[in-house]
């Protein structure tokens, strides 16, 4: 049985541990689905100040809901569109201060305020993206955004994501 630990110390430390503990969260299980759904439900239960976490999945050139925390979410999401599909139209990470400010945002859940969204690329491919929104204005900074890259990377490499290709 896996438990959580709630990170401590700075902010780097936090997102050292959290690497640390996915890893091993992940060690023994190669499966897509359920990799996905637990680095959501770790995420959730570590990062502080979010209101959803999860993933969208690449299907026929749109993104698609995958495993997620968080309230109801927005189902498709075409390529291109809002953060998720700037992200992946664009292959490099979202950071948006203030998604009210972000041209074309799609407003799944009146709440946020920013977010931040991860291309997951495996064989050069996006196959999807790690979707984090916050109730708070400018949530997300570079040191997010360098640990959160990490984590995804984590997932990554712990996946087996053929089924997907």
């Amino acid at each position: 049985m896996f438990h959580v630990q709630q990170p401590t110390g700075t902010k780097e430390e936090q997102y050292t541990s959290m690497i640390r503990q996915l890893k091993s969260l992940l060690e023994d299980e190669r499966d897509w689905l359920a990799n996905m759904s637990n680095t959501a439900s770790f995420l959730a239960n570590t990062l502080h100040e979010i209101n959803w976490v999860g993933f969208y999945l690449m299907k026929q050139n749109e993104l698609v809901l995958g495993p997620f925390m968080g309230k109801p979410a927005c189902v498709r999401i075409n390529v291109g569109k809002g953060v998720c599909g700037t992200a992946v139209a664009e292959k490099q990470t979202q950071v948006v201060a203030d998604v009210h400010q972000f041209p074309g945002h799609i407003a799944c859940d009146a709440d946020s305020r920013s977010e931040i969204v991860i291309p997951l690329v495996v064989e050069n491919n996006v196959i999807g993206v790690l979707d984090i929104d916050s109730p708070v204005l400018n949530r997300f900074e570079s040191v997010d955004k360098a640990y959160l890259e990490q984590l995804a990377a984590v997932l990554l490499e712990a996946t087996d994501w053929k089924t997907l290709l």
